[in-house]
């Protein structure tokens, strides 16, 4: 039996209590794009452009968004919308690939206790910085080394007498390594040393909010999203703002925007567009195909999808020029290069980003907008995964689970915040790196391509085209046909070879990850692809019949 042929009066008795939905269409939207724009964009989209060929890398990040991004977001909305049910239950369309669900659950419950964490890092900061002086402005606290060096210094100094900055650090390098993380304290992976109480309280403190915004499902988490998924963009565009009017600001955008076009030839510069796309549209990890399942039969997904997609590649760009336009001004002030001050992740937002608000007038006032514009945007991210693992297992057993959605989804949330208290420790450093290389890594891009080929192959072009015919009033037309059945699973096997290919031991700035720790996070990416066949053995030991006809068991009826 098809979503389409379904009886919704055999569905009212499977089940008893009502899923609820959307208290209005505004709510998802807002909820998809809160999902959807993250810190990645912050912290990834901008260092990523600047490496790969500044403006010239918009072109193939543009065309990545077509063969992949739009088309994979658009297929997830709309089987979660059809279907009405979460990444588990939702495989009654084809038995065979229930693993696919199960695999995406590991991916998101490994991912939420980890970017739980960067929020809390984010709490941290957002709490240091109501104060009348930054605590990382200056050399001279207890953290401290002979190494540190301030900017002050650096201005200061006769110009005539250069001051070799390589080899020093600066003090906001230090309260976040020394102070924040206490990473001193920890020999490496297998040495996590003592739970950091601060941090402690600050993850507590990131899990309840999650959880008194998840509490009664989309109905709670979509009405905070109205504040979450809006306010980033008044705060960014006041960063923007203080940027651009900034010195030495043009600098730093000259250098993230002047298009190096000699990188399009390098297959890099393409793999890296698509890998960016990729994870900040969040596709695979169940959280589209969730949200969707609560919107009424007919709403316009199919607007919805260009909406949303085409706003995180805006958001992504603007963010560039608010981050790059202050690098601009760090490196006139420092006397540096821009490329000597830029980096990627983490570091950017607790490390570069903190110093630059040091040399502005009321830094206080301007680093405590850029943190709670990052806690913004990882709160509803965060929503999104724990709204797919809640909704997931209670699709799977609605009897007992779905009238008692708030308690299970409090249990879920203290057995995520247990499992993450290995983060708050002087090695917590070391296991955030480990988890953010190794569980989404390879292990999601083999479910989203088995994900694209059971719906396009399996489940068949046809039917799926039809099912969207039922809910939107048109079919979708030859380029989405195109991109599931070759452009978008293609592109994601060449994406999945060059990831194998270019394979790197993960590393925290000079610290090598030692082998252990990496065969541990190999097995953790195979353990979400293992899912699949997992899930394949359980549908045919349940079943009678061939390997084709379990397959088929939901459109044959």
């Amino acid at each position: 039996m098809t979503p389409s042929d379904r009886d919704d009066a055999e569905l009212d008795i499977e089940y008893p209590e009502d899923r609820g939905n959307w208290t209005g269409k505004l709510d998802f939207l807002l909820s998809c794009i809160g999902y959807c724009v993250g810190l990645g964009n912050v912290w990834r989209f901008p260092y990523r452009a600047y490496t790969n060929g500044g403006g010239a890398f918009l072109i193939p990040y543009f065309i990545m968004l077509a063969i992949c991004g739009i088309p994979l977001f658009f297929m997830e909305l709309s089987l979660g919308q059809f279907s009405s049910l979460g990444p588990l239950a939702v495989w009654k369309i084809s038995p065979l690939f229930k693993g696919v669900g199960m695999g995406m659950l590991l991916i998101v419950a490994l991912v939420a206790i980890y970017y739980n964490m960067i929020i809390a890092y984010v709490l941290f900061y957002l709490f240091a910085s109501l104060t009348t002086s930054l605590p990382w402005k200056h050399c001279g606290n207890w953290w401290n080394t002979e190494l540190c060096l301030d900017h002050h210094v650096i201005r200061s100094s006769n110009s005539a007498l250069p001051i070799n900055i390589s080899s020093t650090v600066s003090p906001s390098e230090e309260y976040w390594s020394r102070y924040v993380l206490h990473i001193q304290g920890s020999s490496g992976i297998g040495d996590p040393g003592q739970i950091r109480w601060k941090l402690c309280l600050c993850l507590l403190l990131a899990w309840t909010i999650v959880y008194l915004c998840i509490l009664k499902g989309v109905k709670s988490s979509g009405k905070v999203v109205y504040f979450t998924a809006t306010f980033p963009y008044i705060i960014l565009i006041m960063l923007l703002v203080r940027g651009v009017t900034l010195e030495g600001a043009w600098i730093g955008i000259k250098f993230y925007l002047t298009p190096q076009f000699d990188h399009l030839l390098s297959s890099k510069v393409w793999i890296e567009a698509a890998l960016q796309i990729f994870y900040s549209l969040g596709v695979g990890f169940g959280g589209l195909l969730t949200f969707a399942s609560y919107n009424t039969f007919h709403q316009n997904i199919y607007r919805d999808t260009f909406i949303v997609t085409l706003g995180n590649a805006f958001t992504s760009i603007l963010a560039g020029f608010a981050i790059f336009s202050v690098l601009g001004y760090m490196s006139q002030e420092l006397g540096v290069p821009v490329d000597q001050v830029a980096k990627a992740g983490p570091g950017l937002a607790f490390v570069v980003y903190p110093q630059a608000m040091t040399m502005l007038p009321l830094s206080p006032f301007w680093s405590f907008l850029f943190f709670f514009m990052l806690l913004t945007l990882g709160l509803d991210s965060q929503f999104a995964f724990m709204e797919t693992i809640v909704t997931a297992i209670t699709d799977e057993f609605p009897y007992y689970l779905r009238p008692k959605k708030a308690f299970f989804s409090f249990i879920i949330c203290v057995a995520l915040f247990l499992l993450g208290l290995i983060l708050t420790t002087d090695g917590g450093m070391y296991w955030l790196v480990f988890l953010d290389d190794y569980s989404a890594g390879f292990g999601l891009l083999v479910i989203v391509i088995t994900f694209c080929l059971s719906i396009s192959r399996i489940y068949g072009i046809k039917n799926f085209c039809r099912d969207i015919q039922m809910m939107l009033g048109f079919k979708p037309g030859i380029y989405f046909k195109a991109c599931w059945a070759f452009l978008s699973p293609v592109t994601l096997i060449g994406l999945l070879a060059y990831s194998i290919l270019k394979y790197q031991p993960s590393q925290y700035g000079s610290y090598k990850f030692p082998f252990w720790s990496e065969a541990l996070g190999i097995l953790m990416g195979l353990l979400s692809c293992m899912m699949v066949p997992i899930g394949m053995l359980v549908a045919i030991l349940k079943e009678e019949g061939t390997l084709w006809e379990v397959s088929h068991t939901h459109q044959n009826a």
